[in-house]
């Protein structure tokens, strides 16, 4: 393994040198700037290990300026939460204080060889120039790609990542497109709703309970943590979780360990962290209702996932495919897209997103006479999104699925989990 050390103390350097010249794998050559090192990298390295405070360029912008093309571990004497933050983004998986133990650099350093052997067998590293769509999306775009790109970053890692974007536009594909591309891979991929469980009842789906541990307790369960162990768990809307929770979540990212209700041992866990929401947490934050360290927490890298509205490339494949296989679903023959649904699809905002179109689709199947569905089939007129907020959309898609269907297929046409459905239907005084 090739490393280079990246270090304006000179004593500090040598030091690092020396020991590490008893690890007859590692290969050290070492710059005492990093405007130096960008001068003497090249694609023979896998790893670097920087300092942060350095004169001239400091270790965040070198970071930057290597745009993750190798490993990184961070040595700093000047430690500040910002700064871990920021190089954790930027695909760090170890920040170590001065002084530190040679032994914990060396385990550092283990965990990225993995990672650069891992990278190198899945045809992760940055000699690929292709981007794996993940299952589930059909068609890829500019706006896509980009989030593809960081999320194959985030994949080669343990970083805990935030998944942000509108309700509808695939962040559970991008979670388990994640998990998939993991080292994990082979681990349960656990996904939980949080506003989907009732208050009462998700601390114990979390972290589990002991028989006795309250009045139905009549035999122990692990939590959905521990069924995570190994994996990947997904907590989807994150945002709606209860503040009086957020607090034993924050325990458990940074102790990896839980205690289940009722217990008072803790269990050790290896879970890595995928988060979803569409809520802004920031203003949640101010507010008063979720934890600002929590937040930093879930927060390490941040993925926008666009709109299908800066999606337009994918809207056709998406819509041609659910029709194909609703039309096969209900036994209705074949059906296709005229062109004048084709250019009334590509023409509307889709405030719902994907689980909107999907939505349009099978009400066309349903409703449409023949063969070809027209743009009159869609009934995308009597949307008017640039009239109506997403709040107002979204109460029109649930009253137009809950119309002459049962609470369970209104569910299963939306995608979305009853009790969510119960929570919106109760938001929106609608009737179920």
């Amino acid at each position: 393994m090739r490393i280079a050390i990246v270090e304006d103390d000179i004593n500090m350097r040598k030091s690092l040198e020396i020991a590490l010249a008893d690890y007859p794998e590692y290969e050290v050559k070492s710059f005492k700037n990093a405007r130096d090192a960008l001068r003497g990298l090249d694609d023979s390295f896998d790893l670097v290990i920087t300092d942060i405070t350095m004169p001239g360029m400091d270790g965040i912008q070198f970071l930057r300026e290597l745009d993750g093309r190798y490993e990184a571990i961070v040595i700093t004497g000047d430690a500040t939460l910002g700064r871990a933050i920021e190089a954790l983004r930027l695909g760090v998986k170890d920040f170590l204080t001065k002084p530190f133990e040679i032994q914990t650099l060396v385990e550092a350093i283990n965990r990225s060889r993995k990672a650069v052997s891992f990278a190198k067998n899945t045809k992760l590293n940055k000699s690929s120039t292709t981007t794996e769509m993940p299952s589930g999306f059909l068609a890829s775009s500019p706006a896509l790609n980009q989030a593809l790109e960081m999320a194959k970053r985030a994949a080669a890692t343990d970083v805990s990542v935030l998944l942000l974007g509108e309700s509808g536009v695939g962040k559970e594909l991008f979670a388990r497109h994640i998990h998939r591309l993991s080292k994990r891979a082979a681990a349960p991929f656990i996904p939980v709703n949080m506003a989907a469980i009732p208050d009462s009842l998700l601390e114990s789906e979390l972290f589990g309970f002991e028989k006795g541990a309250f009045t139905d307790a009549q035999a122990s369960k692990p939590g959905l943590f521990e069924l995570a162990n190994g994996g990947t768990i997904f907590l989807d809307e994150i945002g709606e979780m209860p503040y009086n929770l957020q607090a034993k979540l924050l325990r458990v990212l940074q102790e990896r360990e839980v205690m289940r209700l009722g217990s008072t041992k803790p269990i050790k866990i290896d879970v890595r962290l995928v988060s979803a929401t569409n809520a802004n947490i920031e203003t949640k934050i101010r507010e008063g209702e979720f934890r600002e360290d929590l937040y930093y927490r879930i927060n390490a890298l941040p993925i926008k996932i666009p709109p299908l509205r800066e999606r337009k490339e994918e809207i056709l494949p998406i819509a041609s495919r659910t029709i194909e296989a609703l039309a096969q679903k209900y036994e209705l023959g074949p059906k296709k897209l005229g062109e004048d649904a084709q250019a009334s699809l590509l023409a509307y905002d889709w405030p719902g997103n994907i689980r909107e179109l999907i939505a349009v689709c099978e009400r066309a199947v349903i409703l449409s006479e023949g063969e070809t569905i027209s743009a009159r089939d869609l009934f995308l007129e009597s949307r008017t999104p640039k009239q109506h907020d997403l709040a107002s959309m979204e109460r029109i898609m649930l009253a137009e699925a809950l119309e002459g269907r049962t609470l369970e297929e209104a569910a299963k046409v939306l995608e979305l989990p009853i009790e969510l459905l119960r929570k919106k239907i109760d938001k929106y005084g609608l009737k179920g």
